[in-house]
């Protein structure tokens, strides 16, 4: 099979001497060029518009639009078309001038051939390499898109895992003190609120949020003689439980995306006044997430039920809460956590509780469903089980003696006879065994 031969490149001649656009355009015809000819620049963009035109040859002085206007709106409106241009008058500036505004070679008229197929050579090659890496340039940024998709969604994954991990230790920290991790989650809640009334977004409010989530896990360090005890601490056990911010610093400061998050951990028992622990700090030497967290903490302690207390009322908190601003809150922090108001921080609380049932129901009702399917797949497969095959006899009750069978005269399928009583007629047992039982279920 013979290889097609390659499509000559589209060449546009503008010139408004016709003797020289026409020996211009039968020599490079002969050299195996497809040529159109134009005689101005508005008549040459016309015919560039038609078809593409990888290169345009043209004249710099010509009447009306002279060359160079033609040269500017061919490099603004087809970028890819190379443009050498002609000129009877050896000007180096001007031959600077074109070359600046992008023509890929300057020729004087009449030109010689060989010097114009080499011009026209290297354009076209020019042309060729220029297209070749636009096309890699974008293969390029397809994939660089393609992988940052890749690595953004790798990122979100991880990401999920992390607070996954975070959660699972909180819960298991939770259960350890007998509680549920719903405390933990609404401090994180109520802390997220002020925050966001302070007018802190973003990755700062995201690293708060784990802060208060992680606040305890240093507790996984305290004894369960101290932990658990349900009486009154001894200065001692006081001693060993005041220890937890400390261990819960050492035990996350080295992970990179729990920086912050380990300095909320170290200093949520810091009070604004320094009468707090561990490191007696005042005022703004605490980080901000902690002491928007010693509000929330303390909100969730007082409105909380304990096994030796119930909780007090939303009001009854709040009005504590703004008594001990200045002493053991940020002033700033308690205002901004009243703008919230009490309505709000109740929603808080009772939209958490909504939907822990919500997905405590959910899955009850999940378990209630796998196990009806298993007791219908039982009840199909003993159904099937009572089905005779072809010519077997009619299964009789276990210990009975088979009952005759007297033919009638409206035996068949569905007909009722002695020897059916007792077990599903045969187009009930199809139709279960189709899908038809709705509304027969036996449960």
């Amino acid at each position: 099979m013979e290889a097609i031969p390659p499509v000559p490149p589209r060449i546009l001649i503008v010139d408004d001497d016709d003797s020289v656009r026409d020996v211009i355009s039968v020599l490079l015809r002969e050299e195996g060029y497809n040529c159109v000819v134009a005689s101005g620049a508005e008549m040459a963009l016309d015919i560039a518009a038609q078809e593409e035109t990888p290169l345009v040859i043209s004249d710099m002085k010509m009447p009306g639009k002279d060359g160079l206007w033609l040269l500017e709106q061919l490099r603004e409106r087809y970028p890819d078309t190379s443009v050498i241009m002609l000129t009877g008058y050896g000007d180096t500036e001007s031959a600077v001038d074109c070359l600046r505004r992008g023509a890929v070679d300057y020729l004087l008229k009449p030109p010689k051939l060989t010097d114009l197929i080499r011009a026209i050579e290297r354009a076209l090659a020019k042309r060729r390499i220029e297209l070749a890496r636009k096309r890699y340039q974008k293969k390029l940024e397809r994939k660089v898109r393609d992988r940052t998709t890749e690595l953004r969604n790798a990122l979100r994954d991880i990401a999920n895992t992390y607070q996954a991990t975070l959660l699972a230790l909180v819960a298991a920290l939770d259960a350890r003190e007998h509680e549920t991790s719903d405390h933990s989650q609404r401090v994180v809640r109520y802390t997220n609120a002020v925050a966001e009334r302070l007018g802190i977004k973003g990755q700062e409010l995201e690293e708060i949020g784990r802060g208060a989530l992680l606040h305890d896990i240093g507790k996984i360090g305290v004894p369960d003689a101290v932990l658990l005890k349900p009486g009154k601490l001894t200065p001692e056990e006081w001693q060993e439980m005041r220890k937890h911010p400390d261990i819960g610093f050492q035990m996350i400061q080295n992970i990179p995306f729990l920086a912050t998050p380990a300095q909320i951990v170290l200093s949520h028992q810091e009070r604004w006044d320094g009468q707090g622990y561990p490191r007696n700090l005042r005022g703004q030497e605490i980080h901000i997430g902690a002491r928007i967290f010693a509000v929330a903490d303390t909100l969730d302690a007082m409105t909380s039920d304990r096994p030796y207390r119930k909780g007090t009322t939303f009001a009854n908190a709040i009005a504590e809460i703004t008594r001990c601003a200045g002493t053991q809150f940020d002033r700033e922090v308690v205002r901004a956590f009243l703008d919230i108001g009490e309505q709000a921080l109740i929603k808080i609380k009772e939209d958490m509780h909504n939907r822990k049932l919500t997905l405590v129901q959910a899955e009850a009702q999940a378990q209630e469903a796998e196990a009806t399917l298993a007791r219908l797949s039982d009840d199909l497969d003993e159904i099937d089980q009572t089905i005779p095959g072809p010519g077997s006899p009619t299964p009789s009750p276990r210990g009975a003696n088979p009952a005759p069978t007297t033919p009638t005269p409206n035996s068949g399928v569905g007909a009722s006879t002695p020897a059916s009583s007792g077990r599903a007629e045969p187009s009930v047992v199809l139709s279960v065994l189709a899908g038809g039982r709705q509304g027969n279920s036996r449960e």
